[in-house]
């Protein structure tokens, strides 16, 4: 039996998998609220409990930077070590990779109609790929294919400083700067940027918030609100809020795309993303994707997609639990 985790900001997803084959089946899986824990282990140690299970091997996909199998979660008060959840599982050693890496990895467990195409391209076979992934925080990864198999690898470009392209980004940059000090493009670029954005908007007067609007800001999760008003466009604040989330969006994404001279193709993963499908599907977020001068031509044959399957990173660390224990040994991605 494998132990898979993916751990979030907001929430932290715990399965247990069987392999049939090359594929991790998830055999059951609980949602947890990361916030309400201490720890990982508390919640491990909750979810064995209610789960009894004999592990074999275990991985857990962390939003943070791992180092010597540690992470320091940014947007949690954790500190994740892979010595003591060994302990707390019963095994001599267990995985922890990055959750983008694992979202990576978990790319070849999808199906065809777990993504949706916002740009055709014509993908280089040979080429790298890249992830980008927008949820409670920013995260990004990258695939490079050694001449058999694609190998995912995990960066911080979630916190690489956010670069404006418009005389309004610039204001929001200004805005934010005064907020924050550094401006990294995960303050805009997730659900607390997406109501970062709005506030922005809101207090530099481009917009009235309406008396319900405001309660509902009040009373439920502000970029859940934001997103609902914007795609019903009962609100011209939300809509502007996400006109401009999805063209920072593409912007990163078309950054990202040419940092890793991602010619196989880019995937958009996360949990905003399937949210937003008809606002990425606008020509805002692909216009400003291919927005690079010179390298236009480039950005415009890259394939470009949305991951809509949420579980993604739990099986990308379920497989590559599996592949560190020698249990599977394939390629990750088809070339």
């Amino acid at each position: 039996m494998i132990l898979a985790g993916d751990i979030g900001g907001t929430s932290t997803r715990l399965g247990l998998f069987e392999l049939n084959g090359t594929k991790p089946v998830l055999a059951t899986m609980e949602k947890y609220p990361s916030r309400e824990a201490s720890g990982l282990q508390e919640i491990v140690a909750k979810f064995l409990r209610t789960h009894p299970a004999r592990v074999d091997c275990a991985c857990f996909g962390v939003a943070g930077p791992v180092r010597e199998g540690r992470v320091q979660t940014p947007n949690l008060a954790w500190l994740v070590d892979a010595g003591a959840l060994a302990r707390e599982v019963g095994l001599e050693q267990t995985w922890l990779v990055n959750d983008l890496e694992a979202n990576a990895y978990g790319v070849a467990t999808l199906e065809q109609d777990d993504f949706a195409r916002l740009n055709e391209g014509e993908a280089d076979l040979r080429g790298n790929a890249a992830i980008i992934s927008a949820g409670t925080g920013l995260g990004e990864a990258g695939f490079y294919f050694d001449g058999k198999r694609y190998r995912p690898f995990a960066c911080e470009g979630g916190h690489s400083s956010f670069a404006p392209t418009s005389e309004l980004e610039v204001e929001l940059l200004r805005h934010l700067t005064g907020k924050f000090g550094h401006v990294s493009f995960e303050r805009v670029l997730s659900g607390p940027g997406l109501h970062n954005i709005y506030e922005f908007l809101r207090d530099t007067g481009r917009g009235v918030e309406s008396a319900s609007l405001t309660e509902r800001l009040r009373n439920g999760d502000p970029s859940a609100v934001i997103s609902e008003a914007g795609l019903e466009r009962g609100s011209d604040l939300c809509v502007m809020a996400l006109d401009l989330f999805a063209s920072i969006y593409g912007a990163e994404a078309g950054n990202l795309a040419l940092k890793m001279k991602a010619t196989r193709g880019v995937l958009i993963g996360g949990g905003i993303a399937p949210k937003l499908i008809q606002k990425l599907k606008e020509p805002g977020f692909m216009r400003a994707f291919v927005a690079k001068g010179r390298m236009q031509s480039m950005l415009e044959a890259i394939p470009v997609g949305v991951i809509l399957n949420d579980q993604a990173a739990l099986f990308g660390a379920a497989l590559y639990a599996a592949l560190e224990a020698g249990l599977v040994d394939h390629p990750l991605v088809a070339a």
